[in-house]
């Protein structure tokens, strides 16, 4: 395992970090059996623990995971990697009429159901990959740019329905926050990748609409769950404050993620109300979902602030270090390099394998690991911290 540095933000020590991550994951994740990676990777020794499930969001995560390397000047096996990953989405996954399967069992579709929240990581693959000029990768953003905008947009909200069969029916009346922020950020990808323009003025759609308005419209804070017509819907899940896509409450990860986003629309766009709207969520998420006693970021909390879920998960402090770093860079405040070095120092001694380097799922209330840490299917390998490294030194660099 890699020294401590004497800071979070090295810039070499940030690449090297992430090439330590994607070192856990190569050779094992790339599956030369059935296609495409196997993700189910162990938290704590990393051997294979399910060498058949093959979830759309974790493949996708890994091809950005493999480009990401590349972008960095990572191994050659990156960018190998990263090829063999969209190679399989184009000629594997990809279904006849253009769309993607929720989850594949081997060579076989094992649950068909099609997402606004897959498709949006297959944009978000898609696109990373064009920018490591992977062959193929951005006549692929194109396609499913237009995928995602002819079965999932709606011109009345300016927002994506959610889950569709595989003939694209709808198959609900939910409309939900997560998928559409996933969408604006493989937007926001999607136009840094190829230039067009369109792309970047749906992403900011999406930011307005969400973050802006329907904000807004109710504590000020983004809420998770909507109805068909956008409205909130403050009683869905409320008895699943731990579901994995959809929780009750508010989601501090998902307040740090917006505020990220909102801060690179504003590097392309301008707009004030970005940074400020950002700063607003970055403040709510620290302040309501920072754990003073024992450290980490709860998983969420209620609308009046009070914690719902104690348990620490690792995506959100990553998310935390992007939104820390976009948000000092752009407005001066060195209040918020003092979080990003908190979310690192955390993640450092509670969060990251002290044996392979690779970061522990999820924790305890008091940063213990989950006894259950692999007992279902991984949907974020790597994604977040390796993410986290990239962005911060995009963000260092510009």
């Amino acid at each position: 395992m890699t020294r401590i540095p004497q800071t979070f933000r090295d810039e070499r020590w940030l690449r090297q970090h992430a090439i330590q991550l994607l070192n856990f994951y190569y050779p094992d994740s790339v599956d030369h059996r059935f296609g495409g990676y196997v993700a189910q990777l162990s938290d704590v020794d990393g051997h294979v623990y399910d060498g058949k499930t093959k979830h759309l969001v974790a493949h996708c995560r890994l091809v950005f995971n493999f480009s990401v390397g590349d972008l960095l000047d990572g191994p050659d096996w990156c960018r190998s990697a990263a090829s063999h990953g969209v190679s399989y989405l184009l000629d594997e996954w990809r279904a006849e009429d253009g769309g993607y399967a929720w989850v594949r069992s081997g060579r076989e579709v094992a649950d068909p159901q099609r997402t606004c929240y897959g498709h949006a990581f297959v944009l978000l693959a898609y696109a990373t990959a064009a920018k490591a000029d992977v062959p193929r990768a951005e006549a692929a953003v194109h396609e499913t740019a237009d995928l995602v905008v002819e079965r999932f947009w709606e011109d009345e909200h300016g927002l994506c329905r959610g889950k569709l069969d595989e003939d694209w029916a709808p198959l609900e009346d939910y409309r939900g926050q997560n998928a559409n922020m996933h969408t604006c950020e493989a937007f926001i990808a999607a136009y840094e990748a190829t230039g067009d323009e369109e792309y970047l003025d749906r992403a900011t759609t999406i930011a307005e609409n969400l973050a802006r308005d329907l904000a807004d419209a109710g504590d000020g804070l983004l809420w998770e769950h909507y109805t068909t017509d956008w409205e909130h819907d403050w009683e869905y899940n409320r008895d699943q404050p731990a579901h994995l896509f959809r929780p009750w409450g508010y989601q501090p990860g998902h307040l740090l993620e917006w505020a990220k986003l909102l801060c690179t629309l504003h590097e392309h766009r301008g707009d004030d109300w970005l940074v400020e709207r950002a700063a607003h969520f970055f403040d709510a998420a620290v302040e309501h979902g920072w754990d003073d006693e024992r450290g980490g970021l709860v998983y969420n909390f209620d609308r009046d602030g009070e914690v719902i879920l104690p348990d620490k998960y690792y995506w959100p402090p990553c998310e935390g270090m992007g939104a820390a770093a976009r948000l000092a860079t752009t407005t001066g405040d060195d209040d918020y390099w003092a979080w990003y070095d908190r979310f690192w120092d955390y993640s450092w001694e509670h969060l990251v394998n002290p044996r392979y380097g690779n970061w522990y799922f999820k924790l305890t209330p008091d940063n213990q690991v989950h006894d259950d840490i692999d007992d279902t299917p991984k949907v974020t390998p790597g994604y977040h911290p390796i993410g986290a490294c990239f962005d911060v030194l995009r963000t260092t660099a510009e």
